[in-house]
């Protein structure tokens, strides 16, 4: 089992589009695949059409250690896809579990539960808020490695140098075998000389650490939440959704290698 942390400290880069049709994308490959919505927006959650009745056991139950995964584990329309669903109560968890010596730990003690009691996946993807919070900690402290969207923009290699940070800080004190598994371009509009300037900057500084699948700006993959559904179910053909499932086959190749070696 597999845990990536899909993590940007800024907002609007196209995180939670990634985390949803990246996961959708693993599944569709046929990998088993749990999505771990812990930002209190709970866009994830509604993007995979779960509605807020359907949320009676949620992430803020997991964290709490009132329920385990396998309780809170809702199936999505895509076959092999369970979501483990946000609620608003997630604003109020950091005051509650601050007090904690393991609060930082909440997410890895419930998915190690999760294995040890033979709920397992292929993969699980935790969608963060865009904030650097003890949500975002738990999800760093829980994953084998971190999965940054960056958004095609002037102000990308600031925001990215920030969560490099963030990532180092966290691997030297609560999480030493936290890794970054890529860098994924966002938003990217090749009519726009920035965005091409950005991928080019952002190739220079970080390598091989960038995918070679970059996410065009596409307008199916913007109206797909809205329905409920991920881009790759609303329209299979569109660029969007052709370019998560050639990330999916990034990822999976990243990790292959990661095994390997």
């Amino acid at each position: 089992m597999r845990i990536i942390t899909i993590a940007n400290q800024k907002g609007g880069v196209g995180k939670t589009t990634t985390a949803i049709n990246l996961g959708t994308a693993l599944a569709a490959t046929g990998q088993r695949v749990l999505l771990v919505d812990v930002d209190p927006q709970g866009n994830a959650s509604t993007g995979l059409g779960i509605e807020r009745e359907e949320r009676l056991i949620s992430a803020y139950d997991v964290l709490l250690g009132n329920h385990g995964i396998a309780e809170a584990a809702i199936p999505t329309a895509v076959p092999g896809l369970h979501v483990v669903a946000s609620t608003m109560d997630l604003l109020g968890v950091e005051m509650e579990i601050s007090g904690d010596k393991d609060r930082a730990m909440k997410l890895k003690h419930a998915l190690r539960a999760a294995r040890i009691t033979g709920v397992n996946y292929d993969y699980v993807l935790v969608d963060c808020p865009p904030s650097l919070n003890l949500l975002t900690l738990n999800a760093m402290a829980a994953a084998d490695s971190v999965l940054v969207p960056l958004q095609c923009e002037f102000f990308a290699l600031e925001g990215l140098s920030q969560l490099l940070r963030t990532v180092e800080q966290v691997r030297q004190t609560i999480n030493p075998s936290l890794s970054i598994q890529g860098i994924v371009l966002t938003m990217f509009d090749r009519r726009n000389n920035l965005s091409n300037q950005v991928v080019e900057d952002v190739r220079e500084h970080m390598g091989e650490k960038v995918y070679n699948t970059v996410i065009p700006r596409n307008v199916r993959v913007s109206e797909a939440p809205s329905h409920g559904k991920p881009a790759i179910l609303y329209d299979l053909k569109c660029t969007g959704s052709q370019a998560y499932l050639q990330l999916a086959s990034e990822v999976i190749r990243r990790e292959r290698q990661l095994q390997a070696a």
